[in-house]
């Protein structure tokens, strides 16, 4: 076991030389010419939808649900008991440098990647080289929501609406129908639907989006959420910081845990380890956390 830690120790080391090496002598992907600067005081909307409900519901599953769920769709849930700490976030988004799309803090550049989001949703079934391209030819939002669902059309039809510019139906009819629902493993679908809808991907408050049916479609095909949850988040920090405000339609949860797992202290300890069954989000769950300190103050300290 000593020496496979040693071999990845030294695998890391190899990357990073590389990676510095490459910089040296190939330079960045921006235009020539550019100097990256960060962009002024971006006034981010952090508003999230209310977990309550969804929260009350998980609660009341007995163990055998919940091994259903994190067997088929991971860790999800432990999103619900994640705080967003408004300040930080909020300070966090002044550094985003929309030229690189990464963080920019001081001399130190950091994104999300793959690799990483991955590990955060630890889901059994999701299979890395697979991941979601939305299909040219579409089933209607009726006919995916019926196949999701379990329902009729007559049931869908009465439900879905127009919100904005796309087409969703909202929270509270997901809700009735897994309380309702006989079928478990209906239940535990529609439970995750409304988790990508209100939690990872929060279009439109209070309602799934069309959009999000596409992905969950996929997912019982095995392929992974995580570079179109990656490609949202930086599409929306990129238009935030563009236009200098507006509201984050991302997961905020995430890249929080994601964001905290960077700066982690542990005295007179070098490393971490983590068994086969570690869970980063369940572990951000019951890790306490400040939240008294001001955007400004965290402004000082990134």
């Amino acid at each position: 076991m000593r020496n496979e830690y040693l071999y990845k120790v030294e695998d890391n080391a190899s990357a990073c030389t590389w990676s510095e090496k490459t910089q040296l002598e190939k330079g960045d992907s921006v235009t020539k010419g550019y100097t990256s600067e960060l962009w002024d005081f971006t006034c981010i909307n952090a508003t999230q939808n209310d977990f309550q409900d969804l929260r009350g519901i998980w609660a009341q599953w007995d163990d055998e649900a919940k091994q259903l769920f994190y067997q088929n769709y991971g860790d999800l849930p432990y999103l619900l008991d994640i705080k967003v700490d408004k300040h930080l976030f909020r300070a966090m988004v002044q550094f985003w440098n929309p030229a690189y799309s990464c963080f920019t803090f001081r001399e130190v550049d950091l994104v999300p990647t793959l690799e990483e989001y991955t590990t955060l949703l630890r889901c059994p079934k999701i299979q890395d080289n697979k991941a979601y391209v939305r299909p040219t030819n579409l089933h209607s939002f009726m006919n995916k929501l019926v196949m999701i669902i379990g329902m009729s059309e007559q049931w869908a039809a009465a439900r879905v609406q127009q919100k904005g510019e796309g087409t969703c139906i909202p929270w509270a009819s997901l809700r009735d129908l897994i309380l309702a629902h006989p079928d478990m493993k209906r239940r535990v679908d529609v439970l995750t639907l409304s988790i990508y809808g209100l939690v990872i991907f929060p279009k439109a408050l209070g309602h799934i989006d069309e959009a999000v049916t596409d992905l969950f479609d996929r997912l019982g095909k095995q392929n992974t959420p995580v570079p179109t949850i990656l490609s949202e988040t930086f599409r929306s920090l990129g238009a935030r910081r563009r236009a200098g405000e507006g509201r984050f339609i991302g997961c905020a949860q995430l890249l929080l845990v994601w964001f905290h797992s960077h700066f982690w202290k542990v005295d007179k300890v070098h490393c971490r380890v983590f068994f086969k069954d570690y869970s980063s989000l369940k572990e951000a769950v019951a890790t306490p956390r400040r939240d008294d300190i001001t955007e400004e103050r965290w402004i000082e300290i990134l």
